[in-house]
Order: structure tokens, then C-alpha cells, then sequence
């Protein structure tokens, strides 16, 4: 298992990300969480541990390549899964305060044995994007909110801008070609109070085309948002 821990550093050192071999251990227990629970349930489709090293870890940390999450920096990873990108860049970022969200109950049932196990400190949050974005205990609370292969940009942006806080960012985690989808969603950035502040494509090592979606707010979010989950879906903004 030292091979993993050593393909995860070297990795990311191609990217200019530092990961210390106490990091790399916590992600190697975390992977082997991940392949036992996926027995019983599913998380994900990757179990090759050198497909998950490249493909959901070192993917999940190359944000920190393009953004800087300080100290006590609030995050919230929307429609969280198995814990990508949030546990991963907790691994990375202690000191920051980690929500994970879901609306699958089981899902959050396997990240609290992570977070136990871990010794990560996070609030789990059992709903949907557009349930907690109503919520004042949530809404516009957070610097960073995160998303990756939840929905369609032009969708994903009413249940995940809600959430951040004026100057806050939300990071989409895409594919390749990412400005098809930012095209569709131009009238959901500005309605909702936000603007685009950047895009940044990449090739992971296997060549696979990633791209990170980043939005600010720039003005309070108006109350009739976030719209309820039909809604959004068959009215996308």
C-alpha cells in the first residue's frame, strides 16, 4: 500500500501540491473505507486504487492549485457522494470548517465513519441543495462552495450559489468543454446574484479533461431563490 501513498505524492508534485506522507496514510485509510463500505452499498464505480488515487483524489485536490482556502475558511461540498471533493480537501486543509450535504441518508451514514475514523471534523447535513439554500442557518453563510458531477451547470447554480457569501465562491467541478454549459447558465449566474470569476481546464495523468467552473457573488441573493427542486428542473433559470 506504500506504492499508493507514493503515486498520490508524486502525483500531485507534477501539479506543485505538497501532500506529506501523514496525508497521504489518512487518504490511503480513507480509500480503504471507501472500497469496504462500497461493497455494501454504492459510492463509486472506480475501485481500482490507482484509478481512485488519480480520479477522485488527486482530482479533488487540484483545486487547491487554483484556489486558496485559508485558515477557518468555510466550505460546503454540495451533493457530496462519497466525500469528493470535501474530505479530500479537508485532508489538505485541517484548519477549514467542512459541511458535507447530501439527500441520501446512506451516503452520510458511510462519511460519518470517515469523519470518526479520520478524526475530520465536519457537519453532515441530511437534504437537498435547494432545501438547505433556504434555510437561514446556510444561506449565503459560506467562503467556498464546491459541487462535482451533481447536474448541468445551468441547474447546478440555483442549488449550489445560494449558499455563498458576498466575495464567496462556488467551484464547479467539470469535464472538458465547460463553456457550453456556462453558456446555458449566463442567465443563472446573474439572477442569482453572482458573476464568473474564472476557468480552469487541466489533463489529469491519464490524459482524462478536467475543468473548475468559478463563480463570485457580487450581490445579496434574492429571496425567491433558491426555487423548489421541480421548479428548477423543469424552469431552469
Amino acid at each position: 500500500m506504500e506504492e499508493i501513498q507514493s503515486l498520490l505524492i508524486s502525483s500531485a508534485q507534477q501539479y506543485e501540491i505538497e501532500v506529506s506522507s501523514a496525508q497521504a496514510q489518512h487518504f490511503q485509510q480513507y480509500m480503504e473505507l471507501l472500497l469496504n463500505w462500497n461493497e455494501k452499498m454504492n459510492l463509486t464505480a472506480i475501485t481500482e486504487p490507482h484509478e481512485i488515487v488519480i480520479k477522485h483524489f488527486l482530482d479533488s485536490i487540484l483545486l487547491l492549485k487554483y484556489i486558496t482556502i485559508p485558515d477557518g475558511a468555510k466550505l460546503i461540498d454540495v451533493g457530496t457522494g462519497a466525500g469528493f471533493p470535501g474530505v479530500a480537501l479537508k485532508l489538505m486543509r485541517p484548519k477549514m470548517k467542512l459541511t458535507l450535504l447530501d439527500g441520501l441518508n446512506k451516503r452520510l451514514i458511510f462519511l460519518k465513519d470517515v469523519t470518526e475514523k479520520l478524526n475530520i471534523n465536519a457537519e453532515l447535513i441530511h437534504a437537498r441543495g435547494e432545501e438547505a439554500g433556504r434555510q437561514r442557518i446556510y444561506r449565503e453563510k459560506f467562503d467556498f462552495a464546491t459541487a462535482r458531477a451533481v447536474a448541468p451547470m445551468n441547474l447546478l447554480c440555483e442549488y449550489c450559489l445560494p449558499f455563498i457569501k458576498y466575495k464567496g465562491t462556488f467551484v464547479a467541478m467539470k469535464g472538458p468543454q465547460p463553456q457550453e454549459e456556462l453558456s446555458a447558465a449566463k442567465n443563472a449566474i446573474g439572477l442569482l446574484g453572482c458573476e464568473l470569476s474564472g476557468v480552469q481546464e487541466f489533463d489529469l495523468p491519464n490524459g482524462d479533461k478536467r475543468s473548475l467552473i468559478m463563480i463570485q457573488r457580487v450581490k445579496p441573493l434574492a429571496e425567491l431563490y433558491p426555487r423548489h427542486g421541480s421548479k428548477i428542473t423543469k424552469s431552469p433559470l
